[in-house]
């Protein structure tokens, strides 16, 4: 071939099996490649006669896409930073998109990113619809998923924390303090780590020898309105819980102020624990008795798996959780007998 517009990196990519990322590094110059991958890139480059741009001319590499729903949490921010410190090692940038659960903001997120060179791309609490996969496969863009929502490609690795055995240690301290009325607020049910935290809770009640009672879970989203109405219709119950379990800490300061409404105390009325551990809530009026989720750990390790697949790396384990812990503050004490 004599002429660029005959063949692409993105046909490159596909010939040498690697991602349109890595023929790029190759291209620039760039020393993280590994000398297999470079020596199979450069033969086929030679084979197809593509000439490359002086490097005057030459597009920089280097950029992580993060993706998120919405970036109107705190938890976001440290997921953020976990990727940023991963990025910043590497020499290369991060662009945050927030898509915002809609289909036309997806596609718009999908042409900005074909016109940008891209190392992969780390979706957060996001459904990866088919089509999007399918161009993501196209263009040899490896991707990572953090928190998955729903059964995620197989393909992707994923990133999550030990949901489950957290809220069931949560529970069971609950417990341990004599509470047998926990009311349970949970998180959105399509997110595979909001099921996870509302069977450890229900395991928790069993193991226990507790009763079920299905009047004392209240559905949520994990942010702030959410925890204060099941704070509040938790309490208008006649037989209203001891304690309240809200499985994101945003929903636990929500409970807070539907516990203040009442009248009541956190603690010496009622005990409140949540979930995440948000650099905030060790502030709040009591501090809160959380489930630390090592959410920056996440992006980090997000951010080192996409780089890996970058490189053509292969990923020993596709799914990972890591250790959530119970940090106990003062917000859970003994029930009023």
């Amino acid at each position: 071939m004599d002429d660029n517009r005959k063949v692409t990196i993105a046909v490159i990519a596909r010939l040498a099996g690697v991602s349109v990322p890595t023929v790029s590094r190759v291209i620039n110059g760039r020393s993280d490649v590994s000398p297999q991958t470079r020596e199979r890139v450069e033969e086929l480059l030679t084979r197809h006669g593509y000439r490359r741009r002086p490097p005057s001319m030459r597009t920089s590499s280097g950029l992580i896409d993060l993706v998120f729903n919405d970036l109107d949490s705190p938890w976001a921010v440290e997921i953020i930073r976990g990727v940023e410190d991963v990025a910043h090692a590497a020499g290369i940038g991060t662009v945050v998109s927030a898509i915002h659960r809609r289909t036309s903001a997806a596609k718009q997120w999908l042409e900005n990113m074909r016109a940008r060179s891209t190392e992969g791309v780390i979706f957060v609490t996001s459904t990866l619809e088919p089509p999007l996969q399918a161009e993501l496969r196209r263009l040899n863009i490896p991707v990572v998923i953090v928190d998955a929502a729903g059964v995620p490609p197989q393909e992707a690795p994923t990133i999550g924390a030990t949901n489950w055995a957290g809220a069931l240690r949560a529970t069971e301290y609950l417990i341990g303090l004599g509470h047998t009325r926990i009311g349970f607020i949970a998180g959105p049910p399509q997110l595979m780590c909001s099921r996870a935290r509302v069977d450890g809770y229900r395991a928790a009640l069993e193991a226990g020898g507790i009763a079920i009672d299905d009047k004392l879970v209240h559905p949520g989203n994990f942010y702030h309105e959410a925890g204060f109405s099941g704070g509040t219709r938790l309490l208008q119950l006649p037989d209203p819980p001891t304690a309240i379990f809200a499985s994101s800490d945003q929903m636990a300061l929500g409970v807070y102020e539907a516990i203040r409404r009442r009248g009541l105390r956190v603690a010496d009325d009622v005990s409140v624990v949540g979930f995440d551990d948000l650099p905030e809530v060790r502030w709040c009026s009591p501090p809160l008795t959380t489930v630390r989720q090592p959410l920056a750990e996440m992006g980090l390790l997000a951010a080192r798996t996409v780089l890996r697949l970058a490189q053509g790396e292969k990923i020993e384990s596709p799914r990972v959780e890591l250790t959530t812990e119970l940090v106990v503050r003062d917000s859970a004490a003994p029930p009023r007998s």
